[in-house]
């Protein structure tokens, strides 16, 4: 690696990476607050955990309808004014959620929730294609990632934490876990506007030199640049992206699946809400750890699929594992590591598409299989709880988690053959 490229990369990543991985941990945790408000406000609305489970999906149901038309709208009117707009809605919602008075009111505003988020995540993804050379982007994208295991981390000691503080001021615990975490969205929605850099070559702090090679880095060769010449929404009917969407379904299914399960799972350890929060930091820093170590480890080959396929792999093991043994500590150590091995390849995966997309069409393909692919997160809320209540126990669901990962895995594999092959420089 050149002087001008280390020097280059890092000040990318150092300029970019902290404030997009502070905005997706808010977003990551507005998205899994439900997990811990769950805990109280099933029986406040009086809701069975299948019907409860069905609300919380509805969020990925507007996900999936508004993500590539939110996508597209990024592309036209830049990062800073979207993003910004995604950060202030979401945490009104996000607040509006704390005074849900029925069941009703808590479809609605669950399925709004995934309306104003949308196009945030892939929105990112793309944002870091404009930033990143392809052999530096599985470690950026690993490094964002980090947020989400920083968020379930903090939500984890917060939520619990907030669940114990029913009473004050006359709300109750599920809601004061609504009113903590919506409020920051709000409040760093305009810091968005000023601190978001537009483009490389507008910043101040890269160097001439350091703007001419990462330029020339991120230039499209000349096939690329003719097939960009097609209209955006071109891209959904590649049959590539039709995979990876399908592919993809795999991992948040198992993510949010597990995510979701956790703190119900610990307090059948018998322990408090607030307990149960801290014990729940466990699998998210191992989760941070995978997501810090193999998106590095990756980088070291050009073809790196198997750190994408492998450790979901890995995940579905451990999965079966945990509902083998019978002893409680075990099982929570098992789904500790299911968890970080879930998260890991997920960087690698987003790799794949900026080998045959770009511009607009990497928009669109990035909006199209991030909501697709999240419609697993409607499955583990919906389904998954349904399961629960068909079989009376643990088994089922984390079975069925197993089995979906597993297929994803091996699908990842598969795809990837279709693809042009990596850069030799990756």
């Amino acid at each position: 690696m050149s002087d001008v490229e280390q020097a280059t990369v890092r000040r990318v990543t150092w300029r970019l990476m902290p404030f997009l991985g502070l905005l997706y941990l808010i977003a990551y945790i507005d998205r899994q607050n439900i997990s811990y408000a769950k805990l109280q406000m099933v029986d406040a609305l009086g809701l069975s955990e299948a019907a409860f489970g069905l609300g919380a999906s509805l969020f990925f149901i507007g996900y999936f309808l508004f993500e590539v038309p939110s996508n597209l709208l990024l592309h036209r009117v830049g990062a800073r004014v979207w993003f910004a707009r995604i950060m202030a809605s979401w945490g009104v919602v996000t607040l509006l959620l704390a005074f849900t008075p029925n069941a009703t009111a808590f479809y609605i505003l669950r399925f709004l929730l995934g309306v104003a988020e949308a196009g945030f995540f892939p929105g990112v993804l793309y944002v870091l294609t404009l930033w990143f050379p392809a052999r530096h982007r599985a470690r950026a994208v690993g490094l964002f990632m980090l947020a989400s295991a920083v968020a379930n981390a903090v939500g984890a000691a917060i939520g619990g934490f907030l669940l114990d503080q029913g009473g004050t001021w006359g709300l109750a615990g599920w809601q004061w876990v609504f009113l903590a975490t919506g409020l920051p969205a709000i409040l760093l929605a305009p810091a968005v506007l000023f601190l978001l850099p537009r483009a490389p070559d507008s910043v101040r702090w890269l160097t001439a030199e350091q703007k001419a090679w990462l330029a020339e880095e991120l230039a499209e060769p000349p096939a690329a640049v003719a097939a960009e010449q097609g209209h955006a929404l071109t891209a959904l009917r590649d049959r590539r992206v039709v995979l990876l969407c399908l592919v993809y379904v795999g991992f948040p299914l198992a993510a949010y699946g597990l995510s979701y399960w956790l703190p119900t799972i610990v307090r059948g350890f018998g322990v408090s809400n607030t307990v149960n929060g801290f014990l729940n930091i466990i699998p998210w820093t191992l989760v941070g750890l995978a997501l810090w170590v193999v998106p590095r480890h990756a980088a070291r080959f050009r073809n790196q699929i198997w750190h994408a396929a492998g450790p979901a792999l890995i995940g579905a093991v451990l999965l079966v594992a945990s509902v083998i043994v019978d002893d409680v500590v075990i099982r929570f150590v098992l789904l500790s590591f299911a968890a970080a091995a879930i998260f890991a390849g997920q960087p690698v995966f987003w790799t794949l598409p900026p080998r045959f997309l770009s511009g607009a069409r990497a928009a669109a393909g990035f909006a199209a299989i991030n909501s697709v692919g999240n419609l697993g997160g409607f499955v583990a809320q919906a389904v998954v709880p349904a399961i629960r209540d068909r079989t009376g126990g643990d088994t089922g669901p984390m079975l069925f988690l197993a089995a979906c990962l597993s297929a994803s895995a091996l699908g990842v594999l598969a795809v990837e053959r279709m693809l042009p092959p990596a850069r030799a420089t990756e």
